[in-house]
């Protein structure tokens, strides 16, 4: 067992303004399997989630949404990288699209626009059937694909989530490069050039863009470079990829993807996170959310985790951990021991191990007595590799 003593020093990331509001968890919730949804679910999920995310034909939902929580902010599922075989029908494409662009449109007028790998095929995403991977570094497919989404989206939904940021050439097709974008370098700056290029007519229109852009970590600079014309980011697998499978804290790990939300945090930017693991999991629950206590300051940041890949139909379960009132932070994380964290509030604390799982314990005495998960008080901590916790002052605190 290794002892590890506070230190002072902060670390080297962006202080954050403080809200004047007190400090709980904001979740989400991800509908796009189109499982039944009941307005009992509807009005539930709008009066506890900070963010909701449909398609682009469940538009009917949002006034319901709206009616039980006018704050929610609802996005509309669009891929920027791909248009879909099987939403075209008879020649005609579906009047709700899952894409900014049709593939009967594309196939009749714009066939330059399909990626084409070395023996001059179409690229079809390996895993996803009638995903068809279109040219986004061209101009006039970032035109055409913004002004069909934000006519689709305006005055209907608060923003779009625009799937498949991409940072590997390869992706979707293992060993196979698009012809046009032989290299990662090209292909990330044609994605750039996307959200640079589209981001004025978004703004114009009032939309909020949140861009799934998981796997940034393994990209030095990557988050911030396509965030930079974009409201917010969605990390789709942050920090606990199953119940065992935890990222420690190294360059490309922990660290990483913690600063995802300090980043954003400090520039006003929306940030969804998700871990995933099992609904009976307490460990990889644990160690998400007080990491993700360790950037959030504001409210715009949200985290939900999923129990299975591309699992998006019911909501996923509300903890209560996510109603506790931890009051306002007293400064960004800190250092306090090798890749051992903590984060102070106004009426609590939340600690994290980010050792690797199969490393003993960290000790954390705490200066103090709080309640931890379980109702107990304690005065030090002990955590494994791979765990956090997330501790209260007793009841009498009031947050400032």
């Amino acid at each position: 067992m290794t002892t590890v003593l506070l230190s002072a020093a902060w670390l080297s990331v962006p202080e954050t303004a403080t809200a004047d509001t007190s400090m709980r968890a904001q979740s989400f919730w991800i509908h796009w399997n189109s499982s039944p949804v009941t307005d009992e679910m509807l009005t539930r999920e709008a009066k506890q989630r900070k963010y909701i995310l449909l398609n682009a034909w469940e538009e009917s939902y949002v006034p319901k949404l709206k009616a039980a929580n006018p704050d929610v902010t609802v996005l509309v599922y669009k891929d920027m990288s791909s248009t879909r075989s099987y939403a075209c029908r008879d020649g005609k494409d579906d009047a709700s699209l899952p894409a900014g662009v049709g593939y009967c449109r594309a196939d009749k007028e714009r066939p330059e626009w399909f990626l084409t790998g070395p023996d001059n095929q179409r690229l079809e995403y390996s895993g996803y059937s009638g995903h068809w991977q279109m040219d986004i570094g061209d101009p006039k497919y970032q035109e055409e694909w913004a002004d069909n989404v934000i006519s689709a989206t305006k005055d209907k939904f608060d923003g779009v989530l625009i799937d498949n940021a991409l940072w590997a050439c390869d992706t979707y097709h293992p060993g196979t490069c698009p012809q046009k974008y032989q290299d990662n370098a090209s292909f990330q700056k044609a994605y750039a050039s996307f959200f640079a290029n589209t981001r004025s007519k978004f703004t114009a229109a009032g939309l909020k863009t949140v861009a799934n852009l998981s796997n940034a970590r393994t990209h030095e600079g990557g988050w911030n470079s396509y965030m930079a014309n974009l409201d917010g980011g969605w990390d789709e697998w942050w920090l606990s990829f199953s119940d065992d499978n935890l990222l420690p804290d190294y360059a490309e790990g922990w660290r990483r993807q913690v600063q995802e939300v300090v980043d954003n945090e400090a520039a006003g930017k929306i940030t969804l996170v998700q871990p995933h693991f099992s609904k009976s999991a307490v460990r990889p629950f644990r160690y998400a959310l007080a990491s993700y206590y360790m950037g959030a300051s504001s409210g715009r940041s949200a985290i939900a985790e999923i129990d299975r890949t591309d699992g998006y139909g019911d909501p996923t379960p509300w903890h209560t951990e996510y109603e506790w009132d931890l009051g306002t932070p007293t400064g960004p994380y800190t250092s306090v021991g090798e890749h051992a964290y903590r984060r102070d509030f106004s009426c609590g604390t939340v600690l994290v191990n980010a050792n690797p799982t199969a490393t003993g314990n960290v000790t954390f005495p705490l200066g103090g007595t709080y309640t931890d998960e379980l109702g107990a008080q304690v005065s030090s901590v002990s955590l494994p590799g791979t765990s956090g916790t997330i501790l209260r002052k007793d009841g009498s605190c009031r947050p400032t």
